[in-house]
Parts: C-alpha cells; structure tokens; sequence
C-alpha cells in the first residue's frame, strides 16, 4: 500500500513537470473514451431490453392468411394478424395471457369550456394489455375481459393527459368526451416509456406512448380512428378493411407463456390453428406460423437504426486512433525520464518496480482522463438529443454508462501504458549514469 501510495506521489510530480505533455495526453484520451461512449451510449438505449422481468415469456404472433400468389417457402408471414384470426384467438385463449391490439387516433373535448378539442394518440386493445405488459397505475387500474365482451364504454388515460384535462386529480369515474362519444375513465397510467416500443413497431419503435386506450371492441362498435399499417390481399365487403371478414391483416397480436413447455404447446396450437383455417378454405398457404419473444423480434425487425451499428465501429477505431498517439506519447516521456530511471535501478529498484511505476502513471492519467471524458461524453449525448429526431429524447446517460466512461478510460490507459513501462524497465543503469 505504501509503494502504491509512492507510485501516485511520482505520477503526480511527473504530471506538473511536463504539464503541456500530459494536458495533450488527457484530451487526447477523453476524445477517444468520450466519442467511444456517445456512440454506445445510444446503441444502449435503443438496444435494450425494454422488459427484462418477461422478455422470453412474451411473444409476437404471425399467422400466413395471404393467398398462394406469390407465395415462396421460408418467406415471412403477414405481419400482422386478421381481425377473423386475433379474435378467434383471443376468445380461445390457450396462452396464460393473450392482447389484440391496434394503433389510432381520437378527437378529445376538453370538459372545460372554451378549450378547443384536439386529437389524442389511442390504443385500441384488450384487458390482458395492462398487466402483460407490466403498465404502472396512478389511479385505478384496466378493464376486465367482460368489459371486452359486453364493449363497455371505458377507457384509461396517460398521466399527461390526465393532467392536460384534469389537473393531475384522480379522474377515475369522470367522463371524457371521445369523438361524439362518453367514455367512463376507470385508470390513469403512471409514467411508462417503453423503449423501444416492442409491442407495436408499426407506429414507430420509438414514438412516444399512447394517450387513451379504450377496448377493441368497443373501438370497433363505435369506428373510432384506426392508425398503422394494413396489408389487404383482396377488396374488403362494403371498402370497410376493419371488418371481422375483411381480407387484411392490421392487427398485432402478443401471447405470453411462463414457462418453455407451455410456448412448445402454444406453437403446436397455431399450426393447427393455421391448419384448420386451411382445411377450411380460409387459408391458402402451408402453416408458416412464427412466435418470436421480445427480443428476437426486435432483432428480426431491425429495429436499432442500422447506421448505429456503423458508428460504434468508427468510434471504436478512433479510440484506437487516440490509444496509439497516448502510446507514442508516453514513450517519449520515458524516454526523456531515462536518467531518472537509471539512478532509481542503480539505487537496487528492481524492474517490476520500475513497470509497475509507469502503469500506475498511465491508471492515473486514464481516471483523469475518463473524468474529463465525462462531461464530453455528457456534451455529446445533448449533441444526440437535439440532433435525433425520432429518438434523441431518449437518449440519456445511466449509472452503467457513468461507470463504463471512467473503466473504459482505465482499462484503455492501462493497455496504452503497457509498451511504454515495459520500455521504461528495459533502461540499462550503467549506461545511464555513465552518461551523465
């Protein structure tokens, strides 16, 4: 403890005698450590678990209803589901849990006079929604599977819509105008951002969450808005594409099982779903039945931005870039220190003492420099958040990040140090003091 103590006294006096050198070495360093992080700083965030308690017990559904034109084995399945197949499904509900569910969008009257309606994002959804998906409540909590049956008139709020219309107060009980329609609010969510929004990708990975989620069925019965994707294969009956027979696919649909036997299980029941709905005319096509867990389907929809994965490499290379000049650097510093080097070996050092004095000087000069690579990493980071438009809000520094700047700084200083202490215990104490 003592020697180590020694070691930080010498790097510290080795600091303040060569101040420009060691000024040049740290910024140097906290460049490379700090457009290292900024990068992986945002690849963490978008690359996330957005639901680490379940991931591998929920489950993304696509079932293949399209007709034979075009068809090719292996190819993807619809995206989505049929509204025919997601309520057949989720009236047979052989997961423990199971969610239809689609985008959209619903004009809201203030209950204040004089304020002007405005336009709220909507989920049209089912009971299961709120506990599969882990959604904090403030007030209240979701509907229940009657109220999916009997389309009940009601609906849970976001926390900053309930505030936008109420305050902030608890609103369960008060009646919200949607459309031309009263809605009875029985919840108001906490504050929930899911990243990236895994469980509906069609109306962006990183949108922000929804405002009112009301039942499907109830959405349907009085036509609110719908938003996100259709696929159709054919002219729907009556140019409606929502309607139970509609030959389109618009509808996401999640099952979640606890345990692995129970999704082997779950598997075997969509194929022969699948098989049924072929034996019954309504499906063309082999069952090509996929059931992918959150992270899977995050990874087979690509959804992390692929240019992303592009700068983490040029960052890496330029932390590279900075690691090699600090190199370059500190062999120049040693070499210039050979005199001194000289006089502590003739002195009885041994050279473990000598290298292990140079890595400390490089351990210390990195936790400089991750300190200062901090607060470039934390300017970056802002770069990010004014610069991104669909995700930079998101991006923000955590605990795991803060540590990873300052051992990235470390470990890199560590391995920068290494040549340059090898070479300063290689210095041959005669020939030193001969020389002066």
């Amino acid at each position: 403890m003592m020697m180590l103590s020694y070691y930080f006294d010498l790097a510290l006096r080795s600091f303040k005698s060569s101040r420009g050198l060691t000024a040049l070495m740290l910024l140097t360093i906290a460049m490379g450590v700090a457009a290292c992080m900024t990068t992986l700083t945002v690849f963490h965030v978008l690359s996330g678990d957005p639901i680490p308690s379940k991931s591998r017990q929920l489950f993304n559904i696509q079932l293949d209803a399209s007709p034979m034109r075009g068809y090719k084995p292996g190819n993807e399945p619809n995206l989505q589901l049929t509204r025919f197949d997601a309520e057949n499904l989720l009236r047979e509900a052989r997961a423990d849990k199971q969610v239809m569910m689609s985008g959209g969008n619903v004009p809201i009257t203030p209950p204040q006079a004089g304020q002007q309606p405005f336009i709220a994002l909507s989920r049209n959804t089912s009971a299961d929604f709120f506990p599969m998906f882990e959604v904090p409540f403030l007030y209240g909590k979701g509907w229940t599977a009657e109220d999916d049956k009997s389309e009940a008139r009601v609906a849970v709020i976001s926390k900053s819509l309930n505030e936008r219309l109420f305050g902030g107060i608890d609103s369960r009980g008060k009646t919200l105008r949607v459309r031309d329609k009263d809605i009875t609010i029985v919840g108001v969510m906490n504050d929930w951002r899911v990243v990236p929004r895994y469980f509906d990708l069609t109306n962006g990975a990183f949108s922000r969450i929804d405002d009112i989620y009301i039942p499907f069925s109830t959405a349907m019965v009085l036509r609110f808005g719908i938003s996100g994707n259709f696929q159709c294969w054919g002219d729907p009956a009556g140019g409606d594409a929502r309607a139970l027979n509609a030959p389109c696919s618009w509808i996401q649909y999640w099952a979640q099982v606890d345990s692995p036997e129970k999704a082997r299980n779950y598997r075997a029941y969509l194929n022969q779903y699948s098989e049924q709905q072929r034996s019954s005319g309504r499906f063309e096509r082999p069952s090509n039945v996929r059931m992918r867990d959150v992270m899977t389907w995050l990874k087979q929809q690509q959804v992390v931005p692929e240019d992303i994965g592009l700068q983490l490499w040029l960052a890496f290379g330029f932390l590279a870039v900075c690691l090699t000049n600090t190199v370059g650097l500190q062999l120049a510093k040693a070499l210039r220190r050979s005199g001194e080097i000289g006089v502590r070996r003739a002195l009885g050092a041994p050279r473990r003492q000598i290298f292990a004095q140079f890595l400390v000087e490089a351990g210390s000069l990195g936790l400089l420099g991750g300190l200062l690579g901090l607060g470039l990493t934390w300017l970056g980071v802002q770069a990010v958040r004014v610069g991104a438009s669909n995700y930079g809000s998101l991006i923000q520094m955590d605990s795991l990040m803060l540590l990873s700047t300052l051992g990235l700084a470390l470990v890199a200083s560590l391995i920068a140090g290494i040549l340059p202490a090898w070479r300063a215990c290689q210095v041959t104490p005669a020939l030193q003091l001969k020389s002066q």
